[in-house]
């Protein structure tokens, strides 16, 4: 029989009890400040992963007669429900079952019958266990235990990264098992300490914690816009480098790069960013020109876009793997002032649903021609060719030749430039404003960075997309894209413009 235990205590769930073992401040600053919280698109996109990676875990663990416990706001709704299921004396899998034990709430993931008792599996989108992982499933355990579940095990299963999907709906393989039944046992007095700290940072006064290395890990936290010095016109952090580094000069009270002194810091990119933005002029050294004029003639600017599902859905590609839906590709042919309306300009996106990498790979292959520099910014567009390799080795050749013809822009211009505007940064998102004012990401409609790019096209080849909303999203992602290759032609002007 499962014990009753109604308490006053306010509910905390697990996922706010990790919050407070990453810092006390999140969680209260969860409970009584969620106004300030910053949801990043990668957030929200780390959210949706997991839902969809936990319905996969419901097809693998599930049954006909399987039962799935219903959120809901009345959260004694779904108590009742798990308790009415389980007292009942059904064996089969029950998925998010709901526990409550002195105002400490669980639900989890998968519960299914082990003989007398239970086998409880939580589920995670990683491909690895994390040490938080381990922490997460403590909490499970002595809520269920609390409540008089006869829990025989408790597991995490989480993405095989090796899976290959074979196009045939089949996702048996896709997760990794792993018992963690023996090491989560021993953790329950970090849980009984840890669920006091909780309570004493959601119910009194906000707690004094510093900035440091937690505010991103295990998750980034939504609150750091609040807690770092942001408001200042170099913030401290446009240093770059490690967050206890960084932490270590806020806790000093800096707040603008220039607040910091010079002799405090040793890594040599660290004391570059320090100095020109001492300076507050841009510093532009002798040498790019140079190496952007002894490239030859046509140049191709090239760029991709890509997609890296957890699920993955096109046959012979696996979890997390990049996978290219689209390029963009301006082609200057010379001589020509290099201006991007004088450029040739060519582009791929399919929105059928269909695999698009053969064709991208065939349509690139004869865009690109046979010579001439292709430029990239980093390596990314040299992982991705790399990787249309082993998908298709018949085309081996001329993709190895395209890879042989790729000349990175961004060691170039790490090397000859540095805004104070970039703080700490070059990426091409960060050198573009600084160099071309009337260029900014931050302008276009719509999609405006490549986690958004991948999610509208996720949301285009969908059956369920309007057309009018398709329509839309190939605009936008074609328009992101181009933008792209015309940042790196605006970055090549930049240098050899006189």
């Amino acid at each position: 029989m499962m014990k009753s235990n109604s308490s006053a205590k306010p509910y905390l769930s697990k996922s706010r009890l990790i919050s407070a073992w990453q810092c006390p401040k999140k969680l209260h600053l969860e409970i009584h400040k969620p106004d300030l919280a910053k949801i990043s698109s990668a957030t929200e996109t780390l959210f949706a992963t997991g839902n969809q990676v936990g319905k996969i875990a419901q097809d693998i663990y599930g049954s006909e007669d399987a039962v799935e416990i219903p959120y809901s706001e009345n959260l004694e709704d779904a108590i009742r429900a798990t308790t009415e299921l389980i007292e009942s004396g059904v064996k089969i899998p029950i998925f998010e079952a709901t526990f409550q034990y002195d105002g400490i709430l669980v639900r989890i993931d998968v519960l299914v019958p082990d003989g007398e008792g239970w086998r409880a599996i939580e589920v995670k989108a990683s491909t690895s266990v994390k040490e938080y992982h381990q922490l997460d499933c403590a909490i499970q355990l002595w809520v269920m235990r609390n409540v008089g579940l006869n829990v025989k095990s408790i597991s995490l299963a989480h993405i095989d990264n090796q899976f290959v999907y074979q196009g045939d709906d089949d996702y048996t393989e896709l997760l990794i098992e792993q018992d963690l039944s023996e090491g989560v046992m021993a953790l329950e007095d970090q849980v009984i300490a840890l669920i006091t700290d909780a309570r004493a940072a959601a119910v009194g006064d906000i707690p004094q914690v510093s900035v440091g290395v937690h505010c991103g890990k295990p998750y980034e936290c939504q609150f750091q816009a609040y807690c770092w010095p942001t408001d200042a016109e170099y913030p401290v952090m446009g240093l770059g480098g490690g967050k206890a580094k960084l932490a270590k000069w806020v806790k000093a009270g800096c707040r603008d790069i220039r607040d910091v002194v010079g002799e405090s810091i040793t890594g040599a990119t660290q004391k570059r960013i320090h100095r020109v933005t001492s300076s507050n002029t841009p510093e532009v050294l002798e040498g790019a020109r140079s190496v952007i004029d002894a490239l030859a003639y046509p140049r191709y600017y090239l760029d991709f876009e890509t997609i890296a599902p957890a699920v993955p859905f096109w046959k012979g590609t696996r979890p997390y793997k990049a996978v290219p839906i689209q390029w963009s590709c301006h082609i200057d042919d010379g001589p020509t002032d290099d201006s991007v309306e004088n450029l040739r300009h060519e582009e791929f996106l399919d929105l059928s649903g269909d695999p698009p990498m053969r064709s991208l790979s065939e349509h690139m292959i004869e865009c690109l021609g046979e010579s001439g520099p292709i430029l990239m910014y980093t390596t990314f567009e040299k992982t991705v060719i790399t990787g249309l390799i082993s998908l298709f080795p018949d085309l081996a050749n001329p993709l190895e030749q395209i890879i042989n013809r790729l000349v990175d822009l961004h060691p170039i211009v790490k090397e000859h430039y540095y805004h104070p505007q970039m703080l700490g940064s070059w990426s091409i998102k960060a050198v573009l404003p600084a160099i071309a004012p009337h260029m900014d990401y931050a302008n276009l409609e719509g999609i405006k960075e490549g986690m958004a790019a991948s999610d509208g096209y996720l949301e285009a080849i969908d059956p369920k997309t309007s057309a009018a909303r398709k329509v839309e999203l190939e605009e936008q992602l074609l328009r992101y894209c181009k933008f792209d290759t015309e940042a790196m032609v605006e970055i090549v002007r930049f240098f050899t413009v006189e």
